[in-house]
């Protein structure tokens, strides 16, 4: 897809880089969520995934990652309109969640109209649960 001069590729089914969770538990991931890379030419700008919901979550949730060489540039807003937007065809509900340590995703997200939702502690790091406040 592009928009305004930028490539998204969209990855359906591929898998992320966690070798922790073991093959099987990232075949299923890849299988169940949305992965998209985002590109400006061919320099990476960011990615993507778009989880439907569980039984443990309700929501569609939507996370964007932005280097952060290219935020602040439009790149984020554009890559969370498409995202967005497929997570609102999978629930009423949307959330996304930011590691703490992430101040400019905090914002992001608290600027695109989320409020905080949960926060909880999981292997040793503070995660924040937004929900999208506008439904």
């Amino acid at each position: 897809m592009a928009a305004n001069g930028h490539w998204v590729a969209e990855l359906e089914g591929e898998k992320g880089a966690n070798e922790r969770r073991g093959v099987e538990a990232i075949r299923e991931r890849a299988q169940r969520n949305r992965l998209t890379v985002a590109y400006d030419g061919d320099q990476l700008v960011g990615c993507s995934t778009v989880r439907p919901p569980s039984e443990e979550t309700p929501a569609a949730t939507v996370i964007v990652r932005v280097l952060p060489a290219y935020r602040r540039q439009g790149f984020g807003s554009e890559m969370y309109a498409g995202e967005l937007a497929a997570g609102r065809a999978l629930a009423e509900s949307v959330e996304t969640i930011v590691l703490e340590p992430n101040q400019d995703g905090l914002r992001f997200a608290l600027a695109h109209g989320f409020v905080e939702f949960e926060r909880y502690v999981h292997e040793g790091a503070t995660w924040t649960t937004l929900r999208l406040a506008d439904r």
